[in-house]
């Protein structure tokens, strides 16, 4: 089954030079060639879609994590409050009509990653005001920063004029098409790469948890210590990606209930097969926002919105056989 996902990350590749707009012929290819299309190809879309390819498998593997952890397959990426985070720090940036690029990566990506960081710091640290990491803490403690951060985005957008409002509303659609360029991609490969390296390594330990944590402890799990690894891994994977494409929802949800149905609940087997389908399962959708409606561009979060919404749905009305 894991190949077959190989198999549809490659076609989902195929799919984004073949139709993509604009379309480059592929002796146009060559990096040293001097056409417009070529240039095109290598400095915009090239690191558009791998960055595609690296947001869809980090937002899937951290779905797949906090589905594990709460043992509810309808758990996002987001449910932790750290989308809401880095909005909040990208509004205030746009707010307060800053224009700094640090290391050549946009002030705004700043902004955001350190409202993201800010909202594991709170969430955090609501959760350890009680002894252990409770998993029912850890979840109040983010909705109730997800509903804090939203009411200050709110005010925020009150606050602010009719350009800075448009720009908040339309960076909190999330999207690739605001020109990602590979420092954008190298700043962000380091955390989801090593988040996701951990959720790989202790594949073996969410086994254990969904099953219970009375359970998981009596094989040798420390629980606490596990969810609190994995709390940090997902939500720096999050925040990072969040931080550079907006909140692009319904990933996380989608990716891992799927592959769960595919391939069973086993992580060992359910992981990597998580990881190549939100890759693939992004890039696609990226690339049906930018042709559907040509030379139009729609906000990647609007297809994953469109698709994700009625996912919900029929989730919330069938329990699945395979997390029973």
């Amino acid at each position: 089954m894991n190949k077959a996902m190989v198999v549809l990350l490659l076609l989902a590749l195929a799919l984004v030079v073949a139709v993509a707009a604009p379309f480059v012929p592929l002796g146009m290819l060559r990096e040293t060639s001097d056409e417009t299309a070529a240039k095109i190809f290598w400095n915009m879309r090239v690191p558009r879609v791998l960055m595609a390819i690296v947001a869809g498998a980090g937002l899937a593997a951290s779905g797949m994590a906090l589905q594990a952890i709460f043992r509810n397959p309808l758990a996002t990426p987001f449910t932790l409050g750290v989308a809401s985070g880095a909005s909040l720090g990208a509004c205030v940036y746009i707010h307060l009509g800053l224009a700094l690029s640090p290391l050549w990566i946009p002030g705004e990506s700043w902004s955001a990653f350190a409202g993201a960081v800010l909202s594991i710091v709170l969430v955090y640290g609501l959760t350890r005001t009680r002894r252990g990491f409770s998993t029912a803490t850890l979840l109040l403690a983010g909705v109730a920063i997800n509903f804090f951060f939203s009411s200050l985005i709110l005010l925020m957008q009150y606050l602010s004029d009719f350009t800075d409002t448009y720009r908040i509303l339309r960076w909190m659609m999330g999207g690739l098409e605001r020109g990602v360029t590979y420092r954008d991609l190298y700043a962000v490969l380091p955390l989801v790469a090593g988040g996701t390296a951990i959720v790989v390594y202790l594949t073996h330990e969410l086994n254990l948890i969904t099953t219970g944590d009375e359970l998981a402890a009596s094989r040798g799990v420390e629980v606490n210590r596990t969810k609190g690894v994995l709390f940090f891994a997902v939500s720096l994977v999050v925040g990072a990606i969040v931080a550079v494409c907006g909140p692009i929802g319904f990933v996380g949800l989608m990716a891992p209930h799927i592959c769960r149905l595919l391939v069973g609940p086993d992580h060992r087997y359910l992981t990597p097969a998580t990881l190549l389908f939100g890759a693939a399962f992004l890039t696609a959708c990226d690339t049906l926002a930018r042709t559907v409606m040509f030379p139009v561009e729609l906000p990647v979060g609007i297809i994953t919105a469109l698709l994700g919404g009625p996912f919900f749905l029929w989730l919330l009305l069938r329990r699945s056989a395979a997390w029973e």
